[in-house]
């Protein structure tokens, strides 16, 4: 089966911080704080994706608050931070909703991600992903981590679905 096709039976999704919601930067800021940047564009389709009952996870290794404070306003409850094993945090979010691999896309960009990758469904990556995360990935998205690259798996599911509907009920 193509790529295309598998798009259907996705039902969650999971996806990494850095490289994936933002562009790996990080910006140091003179009073020893780090900034990172997320873009509107993967957040409108978070919050439109949630609204159809689609589940979503992020696990990720590091853990800023301003991050878990993003990931929260835009209704993600499965957050998982410092994760070093992100298989284990990949299972347990399967578990507790009942999933099969084959309903699970993963976007990852670097190395702790392949775990989760090699058995999704779907494994996808931004266009700046490591070549090995390149490599293993069903579909490379033209768009860049931070730039996107979220909401384009996000809508290719939803329109496979019938499911991306245009609304404007809440602000990302």
């Amino acid at each position: 089966m193509s790529y295309k096709s598998n798009l259907k039976n996705i039902k969650a999704f999971v996806f990494d911080v850095d490289g994936v919601f933002t562009d790996g930067s990080v910006y140091l800021m003179p009073d020893k704080n780090m900034c990172r940047v997320m873009n509107v564009l993967d957040g409108y389709a978070v919050v439109k994706a949630i609204k159809e009952n689609y589940k979503i996870c992020v696990i990720t290794g590091g853990d800023d608050p301003m991050v878990r404070n993003r990931i929260n306003y835009l209704g993600i409850t499965d957050y998982y931070a410092k994760i070093s094993n992100k298989l284990e945090k990949f299972e347990e979010f399967k578990q507790k909703y009942n999933l099969a691999n084959e309903e699970i896309l993963t976007m990852g960009d670097d190395l702790p991600d392949i775990s989760m990758m090699k058995i999704s469904g779907i494994s996808a990556c931004p266009q700046n992903s490591v070549a090995e995360v390149k490599a293993l990935s069903d579909y490379i998205s033209p768009i860049q981590g931070g730039k996107g690259a979220v909401r384009d798996v996000i809508e290719q599911v939803m329109k496979v679905q019938g499911k991306w509907i245009l609304d404007d009920t809440k602000s990302t």
